[in-house]
């Protein structure tokens, strides 16, 4: 490891606001290098094979890129074959992989050409997890890039709705879902990202209990944000695929140590009779709510009540304040996650050091190849880092703190939430992306109104395809308290059996 001069120990000092006295700055000079040594010491000592780096099922070969008439929905970024055990509760059914979820021997692109070229020596434990449960991975599907920028390989298509986009940034899984390619889709949600392309594509998604299922081994944005879940086409295989999902991994410091997973199949029932369900106020009162879209999850409520539920209105001011919260903490957190190349410093967990070390040498000879979004969160990152010394982020978190409390008191006298998924129609296909719409459209924030809060305050919620407006899927969302996820399946399911 090269050491610095003092040259660059002044410049550096410099940048950080340190100022060395005369004499000083060979001695740091010395201390600094003294330093390096000791870190260099660590290249030389041998990585231990941790739980990740063993898997059973290796024969798979390293996919390929599909052709226009394979993918015409543009679903997939790598398509592969790569079998699970011969029996499970998942065996027969095939998977689609958010390309930010790590498959050994497969390239792994975070939806960036940035990215390309890097192969992980891992899976993931929730691929795992797939593969024992008997699940076959049919490839990796296209994504936001960075989960949040426009992705490089171009915009996924709404099979359901070809006029309208499918929505992010889990865009791939849910396309490839909705044409009937695989199974189950998974998806990664910081904002809502599981959430919106299942509501958009007329699917069943699920935004589980923030740590229910372990993100070892996955990209992430900021780790209080960081959510992997199922895209399905029904409750049922949603369910199935958290069975096989759910539950500590002892790698991941999202997941607390008393975390017990339910059995979500088993809570699949029609009866919902005794169930009291919050009908949130604020969730239909954004200033872009769509009268259309309210309309169509007020019928899905009706059909709750006739089913026989008790419904009531809740109110939780704060949901309003979705944008500010939200956002401040999704860019500064991505922005400070993409700094230290997804080392996050203060994370008692795994590290995947291979994805670590390329994605630095990646973004430094590629960093302005970034998306305009991505490139915008790295900026402002900066900014708020240099004049806010980063008090903004906490004030954010602990807002956040405030409003979970507030839900938790509606839900104490409720089994779960509902409101619209997305309050609005879906985007019309192919409109303005990047740099210009952030220009003239704004933040794009009005898909995540109700979706991104949850995400701040670890609730889980299941949408559900209740109607259509326009020829747009319309979804409607559950919100439980955290760690029952089972009672949303149930409602789901309920609802889902009633009206079919």
């Amino acid at each position: 490891m090269r050491h610095p001069s003092e040259s660059e120990i002044k410049e550096m000092g410099d940048e950080l606001g340190i100022a060395f006295s005369d004499g000083e700055l060979e001695d740091y000079t010395q201390v600094v290098a003294d330093t390096l040594d000791l870190v260099e010491g660590v290249e030389d000592l041998p990585e231990p094979q941790l739980p990740p780096r063993e898997y059973e099922h290796t024969s798979r070969s390293p996919g390929y890129e599909p052709t226009d008439e394979e993918d015409p929905y543009n679903a997939w970024i790598t398509k592969c074959t790569v079998k699970g055990a011969d029996d499970g509760p998942l065996s027969g059914m095939t998977v689609g992989l958010k390309d930010n979820v790590s498959v050994a021997g497969i390239e792994l692109t975070n939806g960036s050409d940035v990215m390309q070229g890097y192969v992980p020596a891992v899976d993931a434990t929730i691929v795992t997890r797939l593969f024992d449960a008997g699940a076959t991975i049919s490839g990796k599907t296209n994504l936001s890039s960075f989960s949040f920028g426009a992705s490089d390989y171009g915009p996924a298509k709404n099979p359901n709705a070809p006029e309208y986009s499918i929505g992010g940034s889990s865009s791939g899984s849910a396309a490839a879902v909705a044409a009937e390619e695989v199974d189950i889709g998974i998806g990664g949600d910081q904002g809502g990202s599981i959430r919106i392309p299942a509501s958009f594509g007329g699917l069943v998604g699920l935004k589980p209990t923030h740590g229910l299922v372990p993100y070892t081994g996955i990209f992430g944005a900021d780790a209080s944000l960081d959510h992997t879940g199922p895209i399905t086409r029904t409750v049922e295989e949603a369910a199935l695929a958290m069975d096989a999902m759910a539950g500590r991994d002892g790698l991941d410091p999202r997941q607390p140590s008393d975390l017990e997973a339910q059995d979500y199949t088993d809570a699949l029932n029609e009866d919902i009779s005794n169930m009291t369900i919050g009908v949130l106020k604020e969730g239909f009162e954004h200033d872009v709510s769509d009268p259309e879209v309210n309309e169509v999850v007020r019928d899905a409520i009706a059909d709750l009540e006739a089913m026989g539920a008790e419904t009531k209105s809740v109110s939780v001011p704060g949901h309003l304040n979705a944008p500010e919260i939200s956002y401040t903490l999704l860019v500064y957190g991505a922005g400070q996650t993409l700094k230290q190349n997804g080392a996050l410093s203060g994370f008692d967990g795994w590290y995947d050091t291979g994805a670590v070390e390329y994605l630095g040498r990646a973004l430094e000879a590629q960093s302005s190849d970034l998306p305009a979004r991505v490139k915008k969160a790295l900026v402002a990152t900066q900014y708020i880092q240099d004049n806010y010394q980063g008090s903004i982020y906490g004030k954010a978190q602990n807002i956040t703190l405030a409003l979970r409390e507030q839900y938790d008191k509606v839900l104490a006298d409720a089994d779960a939430l509902v409101m619209p998924t997305v309050p609005i129609k879906p985007p019309t296909f192919g409109e303005m992306q990047g740099l210009e719409v952030m220009i003239e459209g704004g933040a794009g924030f009005d898909s995540s109104l109700n979706t991104a809060l949850f995400n701040l305050t670890h609730h889980p919620g299941l949408t559900v395809p209740c109607g259509e407006t326009d020829g747009a899927p319309v979804g409607l969302m559950f919100i439980g308290e955290r760690h029952d996820d089972a009672t949303l399946f149930q409602l789901g399911y309920a609802y889902e059996q009633y009206t079919e």
